[in-house]
Formats: C-alpha cells, sequence, structure tokens
C-alpha cells in the first residue's frame, strides 16, 4: 500500500511541476537612453549660426579628420548603450543633445555600429544661436514612430526674446504595441541661472499634461540634459519629477536618478572633484509598478542605469576620473563627451 502511494505522490508531482513550467510567464526588456553628444558639429559653416570655432579655420580647427573620429566615438558609445542587459540589442531609442544638424545624424546613423541595427533619427532644426539641437534615433524593428514636432522655449521677461534657445523635442510613436511619445530636453545652461531652467520645467510640464489629456494610456518620458541636478528646483518642483516611486501623484513624474545621486554619490559629469547628475529619464506613473504591485501586462520601469566604460574616462594628469571629452584646454582629445550616458530598462510579459 505504501509502494503505491509513493507513487501517486511522485505522479502528482511530476504533474504539478509540468503545469507549474507550462505557466511559467515570459518577459520582453526593452532600453531606452539619452546622450549628450557634447558638440556634434560636421566642418561645413551653416548661415546664421555660431559654429565658427567648429570649422576648419577655427579654433578648434575641425576638419574631416576629427569629425570622422567624433562619429565612430560616438556610434561606439550608442551602440553599447543598453547592453549590459540587452547583449546585442541596446536601446530601443535614445534621446541626443548638442547636434548641429540632420547630416550629423544621418552620419553618424552611417556609422557601422548603428548602420548594423539599422538605426534611423528623427531631427528638427531649431532656433540655438550656438547651432545646436536635440535629436532622436530609434531602432525600427523595436520603435515606430508616429509624429515628430519641436516645441519652442518660451522667454517670458522681454529683454529675453531675442536670446533664441533649444526647444523641446517631442516624438510619438510605438513601442511593444504601446503609444509611447518623449520629450527630448536640452535646458538652459547654468550661466543662465535657474529661473531659466525652472521655466523649462514648467512648459514642459503642460506639454506632459496635454499630451495626458489626449490620450492618458500614452507612457511619457521626460528625458535629456537638464544643466540641473535632480535634487534642484527646475526637476523637483517645476516639473515634479519625485524620488519615491511609491508617492508618486498622477500629475508628477517618477525620477529614478534622485537616489542615484542622494545616496550612491555619483552622476554624469564631474566638475572640482563632485558629481552632477544633469542627464535624466523620468516617467509618467502609468509606467510604474506603485506599492508592491507586479503588473507587467503593460510597459513597467524595472531600473535605471548610468553607462560606464573605463575608455569614457581619463585615466592620468589632473583630471583622471573625469568624462574623456573632445577636447580640453584646447588640445584635441579624440574623446567622447563631458557627460556619461543613461538608460532605463523597461519590462512586459509577453502574450
Amino acid at each position: 500500500m505504501k509502494k503505491y502511494l509513493f507513487i501517486l505522490l511522485t505522479a502528482t508531482l511530476m504533474c504539478l511541476q509540468a503545469s507549474a513550467q507550462s505557466e511559467q510567464k515570459k518577459f520582453s526588456v526593452y532600453g531606452v537612453g539619452f546622450y549628450n553628444l557634447e558638440n556634434l558639429f560636421d566642418t561645413e559653416h551653416d548661415e546664421g549660426k555660431n559654429d565658427f570655432q567648429f570649422l576648419p579655420e577655427g579654433s578648434y580647427r575641425w576638419n574631416e579628420l576629427k569629425y570622422e573620429h567624433k562619429l565612430h566615438n560616438m556610434a561606439t558609445v550608442l551602440s553599447e548603450l543598453g547592453t549590459d542587459v540587452l547583449k546585442g540589442v541596446g536601446c530601443a531609442f535614445i534621446g541626443v543633445s548638442e547636434v548641429e544638424n540632420a547630416r550629423c545624424l544621418s552620419d553618424l546613423c552611417n556609422q557601422p555600429e548603428l548602420k548594423a541595427r539599422n538605426f534611423k533619427f528623427c531631427h528638427i532644426e531649431g532656433p540655438d544661436q550656438r547651432g545646436v539641437d536635440c535629436g532622436f534615433l530609434y531602432n525600427p524593428s523595436l520603435f515606430t514612430v508616429r509624429d515628430v514636432k519641436l516645441i519652442p522655449y518660451k522667454y517670458e521677461l522681454p529683454q529675453d526674446s531675442a536670446r533664441a534657445t533649444r526647444g523641446f523635442l517631442v516624438v510619438s510613436g510605438t513601442l511593444a504595441d504601446e503609444h509611447v511619445t518623449t520629450i527630448v530636453c536640452h535646458w538652459p545652461s547654468r550661466f543662465a541661472g535657474s529661473y531659466y531652467r525652472e521655466l523649462g520645467g514648467k512648459q514642459v510640464r503642460v506639454v506632459k499634461d496635454s499630451l495626458l489629456r489626449d490620450d492618458p494610456n500614452c507612457k511619457i518620458f521626460v528625458m535629456g540634459d537638464m544643466n540641473d541636478d535632480p535634487t534642484n528646483k527646475s526637476m523637483y518642483e517645476a516639473l515634479g519629477a519625485k524620488e519615491d516611486i511609491d508617492k508618486i501623484e498622477p500629475d508628477q513624474m517618477y525620477n529614478p536618478f534622485y537616489n542615484i545621486l542622494v545616496k550612491k554619490k555619483t552622476g554624469t559629469l564631474r566638475y572640482d572633484g563632485a558629481w552632477n547628475l544633469f542627464d535624466q529619464i523620468t516617467m509618467t506613473p502609468n509606467v510604474l509598478n506603485q506599492k508592491g504591485a507586479k503588473d507587467f501586462s503593460t510597459l513597467k520601469f524595472w531600473k535605471p542605469e548610468i553607462f560606464r566604460r573605463d575608455y569614457l574616462f581619463q585615466t592620468e594628469g589632473k583630471y583622471k576620473g573625469n568624462t574623456k571629452r573632445t577636447h580640453a584646454g584646447g588640445v584635441w582629445l579624440d574623446g567622447y563627451s563631458d557627460h556619461l550616458p543613461v538608460c532605463i530598462y523597461l519590462v512586459k510579459e509577453q502574450k
């Protein structure tokens, strides 16, 4: 009798195990990134733009050799961004800043590292006097573009009206069969004062709210070089990007990079030995699993990442440990950028 009970119990366990395996869930992971390309200029003058430093006769002696090296360096980083998790795949899309024009983005996408994945780009020429714009790169096998528009940054003070600066590049599309919209930003510099970045935060928040009114299910990401840390007023109050995932209100955004700066004491650019974290990706609450929820039936946030490789840092001299820039002290370093790239990972259950 005991022998038969043992056989019955074993058979039952085997059935339960087979049932559990058949019900095992599978998930897809997607990477979303941002990178400040630090002065990706071509070698020709764009009329009306102050790009004279980046000409063959300019102060940087910017020629075809340097331009080709810059393109290769940027493509190397962009192709590796997100591959710590998604090996051989990388990011579905990447926002970029400090790009001169569409030609630069076309040349960038034609680099072997990005061409291998058939990367495409979105760009609208902006009014910035120095001639730098935001752009959007995407892998068309993962992301489909629906709409692209550039929303201008608007000054409030009359004396500022002639100082045109970068607008907000808004790209709407489909990722994992869902409506996703990204607002790529490059807010006014630190030299301009906090007021101007706070103004940028308020304006982007209005854009985000308008998009949600049109489609409450749209997953919205605000990303860019904000020229402010997650703790500064432009991000924390004006945009409303907060750090506690369980306390995000419907009209706010979640900023996963806040605690990286505050708790881990690291960032994306270094100045006088201290880290700042200007490069951020924030998201609307509908991308979050809050208060212990584990619903991955739609795209949900998993984790953030500051992308680091040894080649992105200076390894000797006075600025050892700083990011390896294209130029420093007027000398061409054949480097990358003064900023590190960032990305976040999203997860969705496979049907």
